[in-house]
């Protein structure tokens, strides 16, 4: 068994993280270095950040981004902006070595959240932790539903369910029967009035969003947003209604042939035109259209995700008592 040291800053661990990350069979943007580093930078005063690289510094098996907080060890970020977490970790034999590489930190309790079920730390985290005696709790936290996208929008239409087919294509028709509607993309010279008009169009679509923008998770959207900019994997969507801006939003991301729909908002004086569903039906067709695999409507079972033909994934809480 062979570790690196663990560190307390991202800067020595980006090189070998990113290089891990192009090796794994499945990825996310929340599983960036860009990601992670955005939101420790912004909520992470109270924990000690531990990333553990598992095996040897020239051939390493895997990355543990960790934060512990009195004896309790976690991923790195909250789960209301991260829809998943995992290990960076390519090669099997991490999970076995990973409990040696954590010996001699002060944790008693390690709780993981987010761990989708396609990813091999589901089934192979819990089966080192018993081997040494650990107990384990695995419990379904949410689901993550998406849709693997076909060829062509015709294609994605026919698997509709017959009545969101026909609800889909009658409120595409009364949305373009309106007057000029068009959808546009933020870009570098758009970005930081598009995020503005965002932000302005999420808090008003529902209280809860409204409550959740405070200044620090605004914070976080700016950082991210312009990191992600510069990266090639930010999609802002913006559907404009006559002289309206901004009647609805989507803010997305590319990333490793998947579009991942991370929040929206829209006008309450388009909800006769279903606007806020319309564009993201319309960022599906996008999708389709940018030949990506799969659109990830992300975490929670709100009704519309189905209506646009998605299916559930779920992940799970993995809990590991020493």
């Amino acid at each position: 068994m062979t570790c690196a040291e663990a560190t307390r800053s991202f800067a020595p661990v980006r090189a070998v993280w990113r290089e891990l990350l192009e090796r794994l069979p499945w990825s996310t943007i929340f599983m960036t270095p860009e990601w992670q580093e955005a939101w420790w930078d912004e909520f992470g005063r109270d924990d000690e950040l531990r990333l553990v690289t598992v095996g040897s510094a020239d051939a390493p098996l895997g990355v543990a981004p960790l934060q512990l907080n009195g004896g309790r060890i976690t991923f790195v970020g909250g789960t209301d902006l991260f829809d998943y977490h995992d290990f960076i970790a390519p090669d099997p034999a991490f999970y076995f070595e990973l409990f040696d590489c954590l010996e001699s930190e002060p944790w008693r309790e390690m709780d993981l959240s987010s761990v989708p079920e396609w990813s091999p730390t589901f089934t192979l985290l819990p089966q080192a932790a018993r081997e040494r005696g650990y107990s384990v709790l695995v419990e379904e936290e949410d689901v993550v539903p998406g849709v693997t996208l076909p060829e062509s929008w015709d294609g994605y239409l026919a698997g509709l369910r017959k009545k969101d087919r026909h609800e889909l294509r009658r409120k595409l028709r009364r949305l373009e029967s309106m007057g000029p509607a068009r959808v546009r993309l933020a870009d570098s010279a758009t970005l930081e009035r598009d995020l503005a008009l965002f932000r302005e169009v999420m808090a008003e679509s529902r209280e809860e969003k409204s409550e959740f923008l405070s200044p620090e998770r605004e914070a976080f959207f700016r950082r991210v947003t312009g990191r992600m900019h510069e990266m090639g994997h930010l999609r802002l969507f913006i559907l404009e209604i006559g002289d309206d801006p901004a009647a609805a939003a989507v803010l997305s991301f590319d990333y490793a042939g998947r579009r991942l729909l991370y929040n929206s908002g829209y006008r309450h004086a388009y909800d006769h035109l279903a606007a806020g569903l319309m564009l993201k039906a319309l960022c599906i067709k996008d999708a389709i259209e940018s030949g990506l695999a799969y659109f990830d409507l992300l975490r929670g079972p709100e009704h519309y995700k189905y209506h646009l033909g998605a299916v559930d994934g779920r992940i799970h809480r993995i809990v590991v008592t020493r």
